[in-house]
């Protein structure tokens, strides 16, 4: 069975957040399970992170490659700056060391996950799916 995190890690994704009154959307290429939760990571220096603090009211939003799929994922975003989190990130994506050398000792960088998520998968043409997330 195909699960939320299934679809986010084959697909290309973005996240939205307010800014001000108006919408925004970025696109992500990191997501990973961690206790039973989908992470995603981030830096304090970003406008998206001042924007989740403001608001963490978010939906993520994936096409499948096929063009006839597509995933959304509502949630409310939880900060988690733990050593344990972010090195779990550097070991699932080593490549993010080039950005952040300091890997979980990094200050700035930061993990987050969604709470009460809930994921649904649409099919062109057919009825709307709740998914599991992970």
């Amino acid at each position: 069975m195909m699960t939320a995190y299934d679809f986010l890690k084959g697909n290309a994704f973005h996240i939205a957040t307010v800014d001000g009154d108006k919408p925004r959307l970025r696109p992500f290429g990191f997501v990973m399970k961690r206790n039973n939760r989908l992470y995603f990571c981030t830096n304090k220096n970003k406008e998206v992170y001042r924007q989740l603090k403001m608001n963490p009211e978010t939906e993520i939003s994936a096409i499948g490659k096929d063009g006839m799929t597509w995933l959304r994922v509502r949630g409310r975003v939880q900060f988690d700056e733990s050593k344990e989190a972010k090195a779990q990130v550097f070991k699932e994506a080593p490549h993010l060391l080039k950005i952040y050398p300091r890997g979980e000792d990094d200050e700035v960088f930061l993990t987050f996950y969604l709470e009460d998520a809930k994921a649904k998968l649409f099919r062109m043409g057919g009825e709307p799916e709740d998914v599991a997330l992970i």
